[in-house]
C-alpha cells in the first residue's frame, strides 16, 4: 500500500509559511526552510517587542514631562511628587500629551504642584 502523505494539510502549512513571509529578502520568501526560520524568528520579536514598546512609550512620556516641567522650574520627581501631594492623579501618558499639546492646562499643573511641595 502507498505512502499517505496528507498532501492536502502539507500544502496548506506550506502556504501558510510561505504567505507570512511575503516582503522578506531572496529566498526567505521563496524557500519554505528559510522561509520557516524567518517566520519564526519574526514573530519571537514581534512578541518580545510588543512588552518592550509599553516601557519604550513610558521613558519617552518621563522625558516630555521632565522637559515641560523644567520650562517651570520643576524637575520630574519634584513635579510628580507635588501633583502626588495635591491629590492630582493623572498618569504618565495623559500629562505628556498634556505637555506637548496643551501648554496651559500643563502650566496650571506645574502651578499646582508647586504649590504643594
Amino acid at each position: 500500500m502507498p505512502r499517505a502523505t496528507n498532501n492536502v494539510a502539507s500544502r496548506e502549512r506550506r502556504k501558510k509559511v510561505l504567505k507570512a513571509a511575503r516582503g522578506q529578502f531572496g529566498g526567505r520568501h521563496r524557500l519554505f526552510r528559510s522561509a520557516q526560520e524567518s517566520v519564526n524568528k519574526g514573530m519571537a520579536y514581534a512578541y518580545r517587542d510588543r512588552r518592550a514598546k509599553k516601557r519604550v512609550f513610558r521613558g519617552l512620556w518621563i522625558i516630555r514631562i521632565n522637559a515641560a516641567a523644567r520650562l517651570h522650574g520643576l524637575s520630574y520627581s519634584r513635579m510628580m511628587d507635588g501633583l502626588r501631594k495635591a491629590g492630582i492623579t493623572l498618569d504618565r501618558k495623559t500629562l505628556a500629551d498634556l505637555a506637548v499639546s496643551d501648554e496651559s492646562a500643563f502650566s496650571s499643573l506645574a502651578e499646582r504642584a508647586k504649590q504643594s511641595l
